[in-house]
């Protein structure tokens, strides 16, 4: 509690003075640009660094970067996401997050993948807001524990032709290259990772088109991107710290293992402001993707191919009412998606028991296809009284699948062939599957003064059961009666700057939430809802520019996230209501100090600190606190010419970006070791 104390601390001993910081703008809290200083919700926006890139390797090392947020590296580009709340597994994570690129999911309802994030260019990406806790009222489905929102630059921000070239350990090797002119640019990104593991390396490319002009009064943004990723997986190894061998650490105990990925997404926006509180909008979205990737940690493990086509298109409107200083907003949204699942096991068994292996033949598993069809609508009243400021909305969504299984039904072979007591791949009968649900959302704003803001929230988010957690069934199950996770959550928050040089400015909230309908997996092997969950926490985050030459940042948590039930789930773990969620730390807290010695050198040290957590649902097993370091250094030469030097863990400690206790053994997924980074940086502005 000692930072954000000192925080509280200082704004009350020092007078507060007006001050531009908290006039930054952000768009995700409500789907257009907006005063931090008018949103209720925990926020925070990261911009590219010193180095000028969000990134250099992996999102992680951006969105690590910000409060109430945990990115665990997996191989290559892969990773597991907690926004306030553990760090979440299995077919339905991915659905408590919702990944936005300008706004625009990456994914259609029900299809997401929880490492979809390789499918967007973060390194060249303006900025990342983080909107923290339930969005549905906003964003609808999928919104449960926050949003993710990547945002492309304006071609007005991009130098006329920028070329950045970056080698370092393990055969790492980088493009950039960004080009602007008039009203069009152009993104490139090409990167290979060779990977500190036997057989782990990475190649993905990227390519962004963007175009922004005026149309019809107001501004036009069109945006094409493409991506490819070529990945050989590295999976867990196992044995209790088993990442400290120096080893083990490097090795792979899955070289066969692979993930091919390919996307590509068009968009259109069109906005305009008829007045200071009129504005109308026109968004529309044609998505592709497919996967295909090696299930390595199944027995047998089968090869999966997905892939989905979908569009969505969305109009808002909002006006004033004449002399109450209110005003409305009005939301349409429409989504389509075509989507489908295919997985294969070239061969018969051969891990495992006997008992194992007869229950998963060779040839096809599952082969469907889904039709997605989702319908939003959303209202809503804002009142703007000086001093006060508040908003109410509500929002109704209605999600349709059509499911069109394309092999036998049940749980047999792909021929037919019965398996000793049933195989475990379990096909349901073609059917439909319909999900309504109204989520409200309460924003209230207090101007304490110019640079002094306190807010509070209640708001509601949800989603629907994944895709795969209704028909990808195992053993006996043939329907899967889901309902949709529902989370509601409280928070209270305070914004505030202090000065003007030295200055502190930071944000500190407050926040309860309780999720209900958890989909989990039984005894039986059945996926089933009626799990609970509930999360407390505090986050702080805290910007001190002590002079010219120095910059201190910091930010946190403290949080609990604990099971509000009690049953024995598959594998033979007993949830108990009660106990910590496992994968979630309690403390989490970064701080970098920046130091500029002279106008054409920039070094930055940042240290971030993971509190232990359980390894277990049972509580019986910790993985303990790590600290992990990185050093980025900038030197300019010139206007148009940058030297870039970046060093993860720099003390070369033996760490772990994952560890999990399951199938009766410790797992992890070893952290890098020391790698250095060397960059050459070119501009023509």
């Amino acid at each position: 509690m000692l930072v954000p104390a000192l925080g509280v601390l200082l704004a009350a001993s020092l007078s507060p003075v007006p001050t531009t910081t908290l006039d930054e703008v952000v768009v995700t809290a409500r789907r257009r640009e907006q005063r931090l200083i008018d949103v209720a919700a925990g926020i925070s926006r990261v911009t590219p660094g010193i180095t000028g890139a969000l990134e250099l390797a992996h999102p992680a090392e951006s969105l690590n970067r910000l409060p109430g947020v945990v990115l665990q590296r997996g191989s290559g580009q892969e990773s597991l996401i907690a926004i306030r709340s553990p760090v979440l597994t299995g077919s339905g994570a991915c659905g408590a997050f919702l990944m936005l690129e300008d706004g625009f999911a990456l994914r259609p309802t029900g299809f997401c993948n929880i490492n979809q994030l390789f499918e967007v260019n973060t390194t060249q990406a303006a900025a990342i807001e983080i909107l923290r806790g339930p969005g549905s009222a906003v964003h609808a489905a999928n919104a449960v524990h926050g949003v993710i929102n990547i945002l492309t630059p304006s071609v007005r921000d991009l130098a006329a032709l920028r070329i950045t070239a970056t080698t370092g350990s393990d055969d790492f090797r980088a493009v950039t290259l960004a080009a602007a002119q008039h009203d069009y640019a152009a993104q490139v990104l090409v990167r290979h990772d060779g990977g500190f593991r036997d057989d782990s390396a990475s190649t993905d490319y990227k390519l962004n088109l963007l175009h922004d002009r005026e149309f019809r009064d107001g501004r036009l943004r069109l945006r094409a991107a493409a991506t490819r990723l070529d990945q050989d997986t590295a999976g867990f190894v196992r044995g209790f710290e088993a990442y400290r061998d120096p080893v083990l650490r490097r090795s792979n105990p899955n070289p066969e293992a692979f993930r091919d990925a390919e996307s590509l997404r068009l968009s259109a926006a069109w906005s305009r402001e008829a007045c200071d509180d009129c504005s109308d909008e026109v968004r529309a979205i044609v998505r592709d993707s497919s996967m295909s990737f090696l299930q390595h940690f199944l027995l047998g493990k089968p090869l999966e191919r997905n892939a989905q086509r979908s569009a969505a298109l969305a109009l808002a409107r909002s006006r004033p009412f004449a002399e109450h200083a209110l005003s409305w907003r009005l939301a349409l949204d429409a989504e389509w998606a075509d989507t489908s699942l295919l997985e294969i096991q070239d061969g018969p068994t051969l891990e495992g028991a006997a008992a194992a292996r007869a229950i998963r033949p060779a040839g096809r598993h599952y082969d469907y296809s889904v039709a997605v069809a989702t319908a939003g609508a959303s209202a809503g009243l804002e009142q703007d009284r000086g001093d006060w400021l508040w908003r109410l909305s509500m929002r109704a969504d209605r999600t349709t699948y059509r499911y069109d299984n394309r092999m036998r039904d049940g749980n047999t072979a792909e021929d037919g062939t019965p398996c000793p007591g049933g195989c475990l791949y379990s096909r349901p009968a073609d059917r439909r599957d319909r999900y309504s649900r109204i989520t409200p959302r309460a924003e209230l704003v207090k101007h304490l003064s110019d640079s002094q803001h306190l807010y509070t929230v209640l708001a509601e988010g949800f989603r629907p059961p994944e895709i795969t957690e209704l028909y990808r069934l195992q053993r006996n199950q043939s329907i899967a009666e889901l309902g949709a996770e529902r989370l509601r959550s409280a928070e209270l928050g305070w914004r505030f700057t202090v000065g003007q040089r030295p200055s502190l400015s930071g944000s500190v909230a407050l926040y309860r939430a309780r999720k209900a309908g958890v989909i989990l997996r039984d005894t039986n092997g059945f996926n089933v809802s009626g799990g609970r969950t509930r999360h407390e926490g505090l986050e702080y985050e805290l910007d001190w520019q002590a002079r010219a030459q120095w910059r201190v940042r910091a930010n946190g948590t403290w949080a609990r996230h604990r099971y509000d039930f009690s049953r024995v789930i598959e594998g033979g773990e007993s949830i108990v209501a009660g106990r910590d969620i496992d994968t979630a730390p309690r403390s989490i807290h970064r701080l970098a100090l920046e130091f500029r010695p002279y106008n054409a050198l920039a070094i930055e040290v940042e240290a971030r600190r993971t509190g232990d957590y359980f390894a277990d649902a049972a509580n019986e097993r910790r993985h303990p606190a790590q600290v992990a370091l990185r050093l980025n250094s900038r030197w300019q030469l010139g206007d148009d010419l940058g030297l870039n030097l970046e060093i993860e863990n720099p003390a070369d400690q033996r760490l772990a970006d994952r560890a999990d206790y399951a199938q009766g053994d410790w797992r992890y997924f070893p952290a890098r070791g020391r790698s250095v980074y060397f960059g050459v940086d070119w501009r023509r502005r």
